[in-house]
């Protein structure tokens, strides 16, 4: 029986892995294993001896990641650690990874597949990068998800952000971009094609997001109106938006190599928006209102 070792279980989607794996799953998450120490996160791994490795962690804080190094700590160095641990064991690793390897610069709105070249624009996306090359330059039997535009009923994500901004100002105006596209992904919806690709042990590269795409504005409207909740969101540009990163115009992927396999677990994004409002939208709610 394969023991399946999900790593982050603790952030948005690694509660949601543990929930779909259930009982065939163990979780651990920072600082119990610290996939950017080799040597901790090496002897951490041969006391579980998993089969099955499934990392959810990551730097995720896109902005921060432009000046601090452990970005590249915990994106690159942390990937070739648990590459290496399962290389000599024989375990199947599952590597989570993101549309920010793409530059974003496709024509609106032509999708992303697999086999087209990463470049990534931010030290993110080149960090995302790097750990999935030391997973595929090795001969480790690994899947490598790439996914956009994550939300859930777990941690901090942009559909938490508009609601708590909106409830605390229910009278203010707030700009959304609205000349960004992609395809936003409910993480339950990630736990279920993760685990999908275990039980086929399929390996490759796999792009695993919603079908379809709308922009921020439109996915803002769209959550709170599904909520109930009123809300004055103006659509914006990119530019009158500044971050000090910079983001892909066009992060739509195209689940291609999921849908050769018969695996795809994924319906167009507005259809899994409602399925997440009417899972985990009162909790959310109450959640954001105590804040």
């Amino acid at each position: 029986m394969s023991r399946t070792l999900i790593i982050g279980c603790n952030g948005q989607l690694g509660t949601d892995c543990m929930s779909v794996f259930g009982d065939a799953a163990t979780g651990v998450d920072f600082p119990e294993i610290d996939i950017a120490n080799r040597f901790q996160c090496l002897e951490k791994l041969n006391g579980l001896q998993p089969s099955v490795i499934v990392n959810c962690a990551a730097y995720t804080a896109v902005d921060a990641c432009e000046t601090d190094p452990s970005c590249w700590a915990v994106n690159a160095d942390g990937p070739k650690h648990l590459t290496e641990w399962a290389a000599q064991n024989s375990a199947f690793l599952v590597h989570v990874s993101t549309d920010y390897v793409f530059p974003g610069n496709k024509p609106l709105f032509e999708a992303s597949v697999e086999e087209d070249k990463p470049d990534p624009i931010s030290e993110y996306g080149k960090s995302k990068l790097a750990g999935e090359r030391a997973v595929l330059d090795s001969n480790v039997k690994a899947a490598i998800l790439r996914t956009a535009w994550l939300y859930g009923a777990h941690g901090k994500n942009f559909l938490k952000t508009m609601l708590r901004l909106t409830l605390q100002n229910p009278d203010r105006e707030f700009k959304v971009v609205t000349d960004q596209y992609g395809s936003p992904t409910w993480s339950y919806t990630l736990a279920r094609q993760i685990k999908a690709v275990v039980e086929r042990e399929a390996t490759g590269v796999f792009h695993a997001s919603s079908e379809g795409y709308c922009t921020w504005y439109d996915l803002a409207c769209s959550f709170l109106d599904k909520l109930g909740v009123a809300h004055h969101f103006i659509p914006c540009s990119t530019d009158e938006f500044p971050t000090s990163t910079r983001r892909p115009a066009n992060s739509i992927l195209e689940n291609a190599h999921a849908k050769s396999l018969g695996i795809n677990c994924f319906e167009n994004w507005d259809e899994e928006l409602q399925a997440f409002v009417e899972k985990a939208g009162k909790k959310v709610l109450e959640e954001v209102k105590a804040l």
